[in-house]
């Protein structure tokens, strides 16, 4: 039966929804035979998705008699409510963790997933929550970013006769040398395009830097871990901060404004500029579409927004694809039945292989997913997503992974963030910005261990 929002539930900031059992518990009934049955419990994160996944409980119960129940944490509470539901009789079976410094927290409650089908149809297996020889948490949606580009524009610059580069298209930029020299030469050439700067606002107002003190600086961290095999340092040693400062500078000195002024120019202003077709490129995600398509006097189409990948000028940049990864990780926990956990993974397996499941997940829930169980047209059907999926699924290419997730507080994103404010306007010069975010990083790390 569908149980209702109860006082005591709302006072505590939870809402509940989905189906219970009679008791109102996530206890094991039996089958004919005696056997244990179990049941799911899913501690939700997100509040503006709690309705679909109500519908989701209802679906699968209606269709396998497994109780689900759902509850969602209230906006910014989840960890706090999660703390608070695992103490309990009846725990959840199913939640999430955001990467591996959520693993650190909940690692004790995370089960092991290596054998399941979830894991088997994972199409990046990187992307996974591993320890030794374990797999903990497994990425249920993904998103993607890069440079995103206007190709009306781009298409306009190589039809010129004075271009500066010998390929014809956008698709042919497949290194930080020649996005250079691209870039460059339509700066020169930018009344000719009819725009005001090739890349958007490098934003800066307070709490929206995170495009360059997270994101960007993700590509560069990735390399270093890749060199050494690890998702984490307590150290960080900035080995490609040139890498960074690279395409950092690249976007300063292309912009439609002036590093001056950067200050106080937010993400929503960045991605307006684009959308009004008055600069060609903007780093963001796939989320950006929504950001683009709503602007009244939007001047870009689904055909021509598209990805490039961020080049930094690495030996590798040929064979580099999208930044593609998640904050959303599934962890089945370790601590309740087997009878519970087995009804749980039945159900997450239920979520990405079945057509009804899969089509909650693309249709409903807006994700694209990261198993190979979903064809292309299976998977959200806006543009920047299918971008997302076309990179995904080009095996010749090698995804950057979100090690970001890995970054030690928002402390030290703040300070990076400010760092290199200081540095677009001239007051810091670069080796310092690097010292810095070095012993910032060291620092954060410490007090996070202790």
């Amino acid at each position: 039966m569908k149980m209702k929002k109860v006082a005591a539930l709302i006072l505590s900031g939870l809402m509940v929804t989905g189906l219970l059992t009679a008791c109102g518990s996530n206890k094991n009934n039996t089958d004919e035979n005696g056997e244990a049955v179990g049941s799911v419990y899913y501690l939700n994160f997100k509040p503006e998705v709690a309705e679909v996944w109500e519908t989701i409980a209802e679906a699968y119960t209606e269709e396998t008699g497994v109780a689900v129940k759902v509850v969602t944490a209230a906006s910014g509470s989840y960890e706090s409510t999660l703390k608070s539901e695992v103490a309990k009789k009846n725990p959840p079976t199913l939640f999430q963790i955001n990467g591996p410094v959520g693993y650190q927290s909940w690692k004790d409650y995370c089960m092991d997933l290596k054998d399941t089908e979830l894991y088997t149809n994972l199409t990046n297996k990187d992307l996974a929550i591993t320890d030794g020889g374990g797999v903990y948490g497994i990425p249920y949606v993904v998103e993607g970013y890069g440079i995103i580009y206007n190709d009306e524009i781009m298409q306009k610059y190589f039809a010129l006769d004075s271009k500066a580069v010998d390929i014809e298209s956008a698709e042919e930029i497949t290194d930080y040398a020649t996005l250079k020299k691209v870039v460059e030469d339509m700066t020169a050439k930018k009344d000719e395009l009819g725009i005001e700067g090739v890349f958007s606002s490098t934003s800066f107002a307070a709490g929206e830097d995170w495009r360059w003190q997270t994101h960007l600086a993700n590509v560069p961290i990735y390399y270093e871990y890749q060199d050494e095999g690890v998702t984490d340092k307590a150290e960080i040693d900035f080995t490609y901060n040139e890498n960074f400062k690279n395409v950092f500078d690249l976007y300063l000195n292309n912009s439609i404004t002036e590093s001056g002024l950067i200050g106080s120019k937010t993400v929503e202003d960045s991605m307006a500029e684009f959308a009004l077709g008055k600069t060609a490129m903007v780093q963001n995600g796939n989320w950006g579409w929504g950001q683009v398509a709503g602007v009244s006097g939007n001047t870009v189409t689904e055909e021509n927004i598209k990805f490039l990948p961020i080049y930094t000028g690495m030996d590798q940049d040929t064979d580099q694809g999208l930044c593609i990864g998640t904050e959303n990780y599934f962890c089945v926990n370790s601590k309740v039945s087997e009878a519970d956990q087995q009804a749980t993974i039945d159900f997450v397996n239920w979520l990405t292989t079945s057509e009804k499941g899969k089509s909650y997940m693309t249709n409903d829930l807006g994700f694209i997913s990261p198993f190979s169980t979903f064809t292309e047209a299976e998977q959200p059907d806006d543009p920047l997503a299918r971008e997302v999926v076309k990179y995904m699924s080009d095996d010749t290419l090698t995804t950057v992974t979100w090690n970001f997730t890995s970054f030690p507080s928002q402390t030290f994103k703040d300070n990076f963030g400010a760092s290199l404010l200081q540095y677009a306007q001239g007051s810091k010069d670069w080796d310092t910005v690097v010292s810095e975010m070095k012993a910032d990083w060291a620092s954060e790390k410490a007090a996070a261990a202790e």
